[in-house]
């Protein structure tokens, strides 16, 4: 009866879990209310899910809000070019259904419709992908369609699962209580719960471009140490440095910040006096 109790057993460990997703919900949902920010929102929920999925995540609210603000820029960008392209490849389609006919209209169909895959296909991969990575807007795009593509397998389990919430909306008139409780549940904890599902396989995926430590017994002191990686097939090449990938056009400046910072810290130990420093990059 006392393992019951035991916050460490599987029953509480689970309802830690699903309190943490409501709470990542809830706040993903306030944070998407004007829209615009929509794009530094999911940044923030899978840069959360992922930290859970490797256990890392300390806390929920902090680590979201962190990579809000550290992506605020970028992400509303990102977000403004997936909204106005989608509405744009939306209203083409309906176009080409309602006004072109014949072979010609079923050409532009399927046209359309692999854009719309590919589409798809980019939203997936490009907020994760912004969220752990570095680089400029153009280059986050390329390698979140290159990722796409080459982990095709995971990229098909992944739209499936996201856009299963929508067979909701398509059950039987019989089950309307059960249509109920899904849309309750959706509403609570649905989108975090989406972006907890696909992390398991983003972990996997986006390890393949980060590099591997070279000896086991190396502390977290070496994730400060700096080591080339180039992602395959993208136009950027990034760099690794503080854990984190960073464009070969930052890592020198980020170089020079973490070395200033470190005269800082020097200085403040010698002399004994505390000083104000600027906070370094980090994600």
């Amino acid at each position: 009866m006392s393992g019951f109790f035991n916050m460490d057993n599987p029953f509480f460990r689970a309802m830690s879990r699903v309190a943490d997703l409501m709470i990542l919900n809830v706040i993903f949902v306030i944070c998407c209310i004007p829209i615009v920010t929509i794009g530094p929102a999911l940044t923030g929920l899978f840069y959360t899910t992922l930290k859970m999925v490797r256990n890392e995540e300390s806390y929920i609210v902090r680590g979201f809000f962190h990579s809000f603000k550290q992506n605020l820029r970028q992400g509303i960008i990102i977000n403004l070019i997936m909204l106005v392209s989608g509405v744009l490849l939306w209203l083409d389609l309906q176009i080409v259904q309602t006004r072109i006919g014949g072979t010609m209209g079923s050409v532009m169909v399927v046209v359309f419709a692999v854009l719309a895959i590919i589409y798809l296909m980019t939203f997936i991969y490009v907020y994760p992908v912004l969220s752990r990575f570095y680089n400029t807007i153009k280059n986050t795009f390329i390698n979140a369609l290159l990722m796409s593509i080459r982990h095709l397998p995971y990229t098909v389990l992944m739209i499936a699962i996201t856009i299963m919430p929508v067979g909701i909306l398509f059950l039987p008139a019989g089950m309307t209580a059960a249509q109920s409780v899904l849309l309750l549940l959706l509403i609570l904890m649905g989108f975090a719960t989406i972006a907890y599902c696909n992390s398991f396989f983003l972990v996997k995926i986006l390890d393949n471009y980060m590099p591997k430590e070279e000896e086991e017994n190396k502390g977290a002191a070496d994730e400060d140490s700096a080591a080339d990686l180039s992602v395959e097939g993208s136009a950027g090449n990034l760099t690794f440095a503080d854990g984190k990938l960073i464009s070969t056009e930052e890592s020198e400046l980020f170089t020079d910040a973490v070395d200033v910072s470190a005269a800082s810290d020097t200085a403040e130990n010698n002399a004994g006096t505390s000083i104000n420093e600027e906070e370094t990059s980090d994600r």
